[in-house]
């Protein structure tokens, strides 16, 4: 098992805040694993596919009285008749007890849900293997960016096409079926790797259901489920007056570079697609480190565009350019951004910054640094 200290710290820092904390996540992402990390002599783990589970928090009240555990893991937590009973009552009742729900989800997704916990609960995204935590799993970034961050699929000696095969079938099955409902596989499948195959672009939803055959409707009920599964991320257009800038249209990516690699056939990585890949890398590390601030993207009408764009503060706005080849970046598009926001810093995110250091562009200064430049 994998240490993940910067996970176990974020579970930690949530306990302090709220007795319940939801650990969400796509099917794999290592939720179970980083439950175990957390003390098997400190944990109750109950495994809620089980019909046994069930029975055992039929009264909520009893349960917690009689558990010695400091710790309970409820693990897909969603499979329970009434899953917002049950942690009610604990939080209520027994909130010196520090309760660790799982699923793929939000809780809204789930009809059991009637109740979302507000006040009682905290929200832990957790997202594939991240930059820094590729000594940890004895990982490249080459590997990490074919494989993807899934922790199976990362520590597999080879990319194996039927583990990403085999985990799309069973999201449907066990996370998209049962909880949305669906029942037509195949043109659900058909959107998700159409999207994966698309990833980082702008989304529209008319040409999407043009070039899939399908409804307007069903590719946006399609797509709030994959969004709200964590499958794929949404970016909104940042924008103030909107009067020459992009304010309605989306981007949209895929939940892991293993995966958009897979529905692309890259395989093996060519110098090309390296770039793409390290975008998404760079997204998943800004999602886990300033998880309660939504990222967006910048995007003018003459086609000038700013990769990440957080809000910071009421009127200022950092702006993050990816690179994979630092030597290769051109500061026009930031330098349009900033005559319209001029407050906020500027990053330019490359694997190759060991160090951060500033760098000038015209009149702007950047700061040049890997994704752990950000963070910190």
């Amino acid at each position: 098992m994998v240490d993940r200290p910067f996970w176990v710290k974020r579970v930690n820092d949530s306990w302090r805040e709220a007795p319940i904390v939801w650990l969400s996540g796509v099917r794999r992402s290592g939720k179970t694993t980083l439950a175990s990390s957390l003390g098997t002599d400190r944990i109750l783990y109950l495994n809620c596919d089980l019909p046994r589970v069930e029975e055992m928090v039929r009264e909520p009240e009893l349960f917690f009285r009689d558990c010695t555990k400091q710790i309970i893991v409820f693990d897909e937590i969603h499979q329970l008749r009434d899953p917002a009973r049950v942690l009610k009552i604990g939080a209520d009742l027994f909130p010196n007890q520090k309760v660790l729900a799982t699923g793929s989800s939000t809780l809204a997704a789930s009809k059991r849900f009637r109740d979302t916990l507000a006040g009682r609960k905290r929200m832990v995204h957790l997202t594939p293997v991240l930059w820094d935590e590729l000594p940890a799993f004895g990982s490249t970034l080459g590997k990490r960016l074919l494989h993807g961050g899934l922790p199976g699929a990362l520590l597999a000696e080879s990319k194996l096409p039927s583990l990403y095969s085999e985990w799309l079938d069973s999201f449907f099955a066990r996370d998209i079926q049962r909880l949305f409902g669906f029942r037509d596989i195949d043109r659900f499948n058909a959107l998700f790797e159409y999207l994966l195959r698309q990833s980082g672009g702008q989304f529209e939803v008319t040409r999407t259901a043009s070039a899939l055959g399908i409804t307007r409707p069903t590719v946006e009920s399609h797509l709030r489920a994959l969004e709200t599964t964590h499958a794929i991320t949404v970016l909104r257009p940042f924008f103030a007056d909107g009067s020459s800038e992009i304010v309605k249209q989306p981007k949209v990516y895929g939940f892991d570079t293993g995966f958009v690699s897979f529905a692309r056939g890259w395989d093996p990585l060519r110098p090309e697609d390296y770039g793409a890949l390290w975008e998404h890398l760079v997204l998943e590390h800004l999602q886990a480190n300033f998880p309660t601030t939504p990222v967006r993207y910048w995007r003018d009408k003459a086609g000038h565009e700013v990769d990440f764009v957080l809000a910071s503060g009421r009127d200022g706005a950092s702006a993050i350019e990816c690179k994979w080849d630092s030597g290769a970046f051109d500061a026009t598009a930031l330098t349009h951004f900033r005559k319209r926001y001029p407050i906020g810093g500027n990053f330019l995110v490359t694997p190759a910054a060991d160090r951060s250091y500033k760098r000038r562009f015209g009149d702007i200064e950047v700061t040049v640094c890997s994704p752990s430049g950000l963070s910190g």
